[in-house]
């Protein structure tokens, strides 16, 4: 499949809306220059060694044979040329041999090489988390032994949470660890939906486990964090794990989904004991940012598909581009995408410029909001290829396949809305969401075009449906607050664009934003009958 980085739409996105050039004196060593040629590097390694395998890997899948999992062909050699790169530790620490960029400037980086192979980028996308798990909660002599070998991409790093019988409520895990007479611990028990929790890119992975310590308290309360690494030592002792099977998924079919099988597995506790879930949020708010980030990528790289049948598409004597419904249908995928593109970004730069209260208001957004963009520019991909979008070999329907899963998991976007109401609305009282929306005010008024006005009513509507919400019970809140959700990346994206305008006017941008203020932020006030529906009226169906 071929893939075009979008380099412009994503440095309008970074520089002008997400505004990276705020964080110059946390990154002195970042100008305009480098940050061309790292993008440029990226789009070269995505469209030439990235992009050709995606449909081999679709095709072909990750295989399991005597425990050894087998990535689809060109996958190894596409690895080495990642880790060969450096791209592993774009923003990982100096120290550890990364070359500590901010983490917004590889967020475009991501994006590249997520629309051009999803399966193969879930790979390092999960080893970032270890690396970050590990500087932030791990022991100087973790540190020491892990991180340089994880950020140079030699070995890899997973997340293990999930059991047979505990997905999202990980208080029900019964994974148990055992303290052993040199201070590590025995790992007993099963995770599933591990990825790339077996495979055969670098020698080594390092397992992050959750687990319960003999006689911890019951619930989340009593999960500890451990280290549990697939060989031991230099000498190549395997340690006590293996995978014992591989899913069959609907879609990302060369990342293999593995569960894994621990029989006495040493580890080691990273962090407090019983504070696993602390170290483990560190791992999974990264990647639900990451998540969001493939939202946008899939979505782009259905967008580019769809454009690009429909330009060469004949129908009724002409090309189907010149139909407006199927212009209508490429905007919107162009409008939303970029939009998306402008959360996940903000975000980043948020937690760059250590602005937590914004990075956490943003998160949910970002991971939910985006993801549900990609879906639905995925659907629209298929449905501008007609019947041929239904038929594999055009490849629309392998986008569809694989975005589906980023509204699952690192947290359904149902808990992604839970924790924008239950923990920012509420823990902050809405002030960080009262300040976004005063944000949105300004930056319509500073732009004063009819796009803005219909930015500053969207808002007020953002405004309305805050109160109602903080007002409310918490079952009545809850009832409305994936709508609500939806209404703020909504106003979000309004927001970031008009600010983006402001700073960088661009002919191109301000049709784009004119075209999503008009079918997107105009429907506002459809929201609130949802956000306000209460729980009474979510009866038990039949």
């Amino acid at each position: 499949m071929t893939y075009a980085a979008p380099i412009n739409d994503m440095r309008f996105a970074l520089e002008a809306a997400a505004d990276l050039w705020s964080l110059r004196a946390r990154f002195p060593d970042l100008d305009e220059g480098l940050l061309a040629a790292i993008l440029e590097g990226a789009a070269a390694l995505s469209s030439e060694t990235l992009a050709p395998l995606n449909r081999v890997g679709d095709q072909n899948g990750a295989t399991l044979a005597n425990g050894d999992v087998r990535t689809p062909p060109g996958f190894r050699e596409a690895y080495d040329a990642f880790a060969a790169g450096g791209w592993q530790g774009l923003y990982a620490p100096a120290e550890y041999g990364g070359q500590g960029l901010p983490r917004s400037v590889a967020m475009p980086v991501l994006e590249m090489m997520q629309s051009a192979n999803l399966g193969f980028s879930l790979l390092p996308l999960l080893t970032l988390g270890a690396i970050e798990a590990i500087e932030q909660h791990g022991a100087q002599d973790q540190k020491d032994l892990y991180l340089a070998k994880l950020i140079s991409g030699e070995w890899s790093g997973t997340m293990n949470l999930t059991e047979p019988q505990a997905g999202s409520d990980l208080g029900m895990m019964t994974t148990k660890a055992v303290q052993q007479d040199d201070g590590s611990y025995a790992i007993s028990g099963q995770k599933i939906f591990i990825t790339y929790g077996e495979h055969d890119c670098t020698p080594n992975i390092v397992h992050l486990v959750l687990a319960r310590i003999e006689g911890a308290p019951a619930g989340s309360r009593g999960i500890s964090l451990f280290i549990v690494p697939k060989f031991l030592d230099a000498d190549g002792a395997r340690n006590a794990l293996r995978c014992i099977g591989i899913e069959e998924k609907m879609g990302v079919h060369a990342s293999p989904t593995c569960t894994m099988a621990y029989e006495g597995a040493t580890g080691w506790l990273i962090g407090e004991a019983n504070r696993g879930l602390v170290a483990m949020f560190t791992m999974m708010n990264a990647a639900r940012l990451l998540v969001g980030v493939q939202g946008v990528a899939l979505a782009e790289a259905a967008y580019q598909k769809a454009l690009a049948y429909a330009r060469e598409r004949k129908q009724g004597g002409g090309f189907i581009i010149e139909h407006p419904d199927v212009r209508r249908m490429l905007l919107t995928m162009k409008a939303k995408t970029q939009a998306a593109r402008m959360i996940c970004y903000a975000c980043a730069v948020a937690a760059d410029a250590g602005d937590k209260p914004r990075e956490d208001l943003l998160t949910p957004l970002a991971k939910a909001w985006s993801t549900d963009i990609g879906v639905e520019a995925a659907s629209l991909g298929v449905q501008v290829h007609g019947g041929m979008g239904f038929i594999e070999e055009t490849g629309a329907a392998q986008y569809y396949r694989d975005v589906r899963i980023t509204t699952i998991y690192e947290g359904t976007n149902g808990i992604q809305a839970i924790d924008l109401y239950g923990r920012k609305l509420k823990g902050d009282g809405g002030a960080e969401m009262k300040k976004l929306i005063a944000e949105a005010h300004e930056a319509a008024a500073q732009l004063g075009t009819d796009s803005a006005k219909r930015l500053a009513a969207a808002a007020s509507v953002l405004e309305d449906a805050t109160a109602a919400l903080l007002g409310s019970e918490r079952d009545d809140a809850l009832a409305g607050a994936t709508p609500y959700l939806a209404l703020a990346g909504d106003v979000t994206g309004g927001m970031l664009w008009a600010q983006a305008l402001k700073r960088a006017p661009s002919e191109e941008q301000a049709a784009l934003f004119a075209f999503y203020a008009e079918t997107v932020l105009a429907r506002a006030r459809s929201y609130l009958p949802d956000i306000k529906i209460g729980a009474a009226a979510l009866i038990e169906p039949n």
